[in-house]
């Protein structure tokens, strides 16, 4: 059986951490940054992880 392949989407998207928790960046970052405010633009920086109920799905994507 061939390997399995991983998703481009998910592998530009997610990066796995040395702990195996997955890392991820937050939405809403791109465009119209007009009317954000600084605070929540800043925030948004910042990376988060994704959550226990979604990482199962995502390591799907990754082929882990």
């Amino acid at each position: 059986m061939p390997k399995m392949k991983t998703k481009s989407g998910a592998k530009k998207r997610f990066t796995l951490t040395g702990s195996g928790k997955l890392k991820r960046k937050h939405a809403f970052k791109s465009h119209i940054l007009t009317k954000k405010s600084t605070k929540q633009k800043r925030n948004l920086t910042q990376t988060g992880l994704v959550s226990k109920v979604d990482e199962a799905n995502i390591k799907r994507l990754l082929a882990l």
